[in-house]
């Protein structure tokens, strides 16, 4: 490859040379750039917390997830309307219940 410098390591010789890497060559923060600090442990933990509470639908929903055939133009037109044509697309099926509410 142009540009690029070959390594003659093989891959499970490049993985032993990073896991006999000695601690103090591990990365050290300068005290300088806060944006280059590592995150403490507490900070990571936090981190994975809040990321797996984010998954799925909030506590609480009352919605069902379905698989729904519609004509593609409807499709299209929901989703010109860009980000969140889902919850748009949900308004109008309630409007529509409200207006042929048996």
């Amino acid at each position: 490859m142009t540009g690029s410098k070959t390594n003659t390591m093989s891959r499970e010789e490049v993985l032993a040379a990073i896991r006999n890497l000695p601690e103090s060559a591990n990365f050290v923060w300068d005290g300088i750039d806060e944006d280059d600090r590592p995150a403490t442990k507490e900070e990571l933990l936090a981190g994975i917390v809040a990321m797996e509470t984010r998954r799925g639908r909030p506590s609480g929903s009352d919605k069902t997830q379905i698989a729904l055939r519609v004509d593609n133009s409807v499709l299209e037109a929901f989703r010109a309307t860009g980000k969140g044509w889902q919850t748009r697309m949900n308004d109008a099926l309630k409007e529509w219940l409200k207006e042929h509410a048996a």
